[in-house]
């Protein structure tokens, strides 16, 4: 159990940084990662609320420092 609140933690962040840099849109990473999410809950592998509601979480941080990334490029240029 430990091991899936570590990845619900890390891995929803991961994906929307890796989807936000491929498609230059955070809006579009989210959507990718939310996407995914999903899947794996219509899927059955998630074990309770409580993976669930960390996933959200680290996707919700994932999503504002994606935002961050690309207003520092915007404004980089």
């Amino acid at each position: 159990m430990l091991l899936k609140v570590i990845l619900a933690i890390i891995m929803p962040f991961l994906l929307v940084l890796l989807f936000t840099r491929v498609s230059y849109n955070h809006y579009v990473g989210t959507a990718l990662a939310a996407a995914l999410l999903i899947a794996s809950y219509i899927k059955g592998y998630t074990h309770g609320p409580s993976i669930f509601f960390i996933d959200i979480v680290s996707l919700v941080v994932g999503f504002f420092l994606a935002r961050k990334m690309k207003a520092d490029l915007l404004k980089k240029n």
